[in-house]
């Protein structure tokens, strides 16, 4: 029998941390799951603890020991206006929160990147995405899991027509892409979020891992839904 578990979900409200608390709320193992966000969440359950905070001054005494924390924090150039304020909720705010879970002495820390990840990238996007995974990296935590998502499937609040001409085009291309380009294939949000589960209950400890698309699709089978799905293309405003 597993051992009964706690989480923190940072970055609830998005299309995968709204899909990872509900499905961590259903599972048996956890008992208790927290949500830090900067806003109230339209969703309730009886394991779920909501902490509103703002995020530039969050602290230590915010994050309570847990087996796991989650992290989903993500935007778009277009809806933070300017490269410091995107840069903020994707590089400097998650490595904060990665540094008070080391504080608190966290076991594992597991936070969404993307596909393309790389320091010395010449996409402003990725670049800031492996900047991240750099300092993270770095930072040396007891394990780290660097989750990779390709193209994102799901319901979004807002219409970005970019992203909905993006998905189209590579959902048609999806029959093509196979071998080493099945990372490329589109992937459901709660697909991604059940693969972060199985990825802190039952994957090898390592003490850096990294998952691509394509292993985080082989960890949770995909869901069809009946309603049709906005296909969601997360590389908008990218360099």
């Amino acid at each position: 029998m597993m051992n009964l578990r706690s989480a923190i979900v940072v970055g609830a409200t998005g299309l995968v941390g709204s899909e990872l608390i509900k499905q961590l709320c259903e599972c048996d193992t956890y008992v208790s799951v927290t949500a830090i966000v900067r806003h109230q969440l339209d969703f309730a359950h009886e394991k779920l603890i909501v902490k509103v905070r703002d995020f530039e001054y969050l602290e230590e005494k915010d994050i309570d020991f847990t087996h796991e924390v989650y992290c989903c924090l993500g935007t778009t150039k277009k809806k933070a206006k300017t490269k410091e304020a995107f840069e903020q909720v994707d590089f400097s705010y998650p490595l904060h929160i990665a540094s008070l879970a080391k504080k608190k002495g966290i076991p594992h820390f597991i936070v969404i990147t993307a596909m393309g990840a790389k320091a010395t990238s010449f996409v402003y996007y990725n670049r800031v995405k492996g900047m991240l995974e750099r300092d993270l990296i770095e930072l040396d935590l007891p394990q780290l899991s660097l989750v990779r998502p390709s193209l994102l499937k799901g319901p979004r609040k807002e219409f970005r027509l970019g992203e909905r001409l993006g998905g189209v085009v590579l959902t048609i291309a999806q029959p093509l892409l196979i071998g080493p380009l099945k990372k490329y294939r589109a992937i459901e949000a709660s697909q991604v979020a059940t693969a972060m589960i199985c990825i802190a209950l039952y994957e090898k400890k390592q003490k850096v891992a990294i998952y691509p698309s394509h292993i985080l699709q082989s960890l949770a089978p995909p869901i069809i839904e009946e309603e049709e799905e906005e296909i969601i293309f997360n590389w908008e405003e990218r360099e």
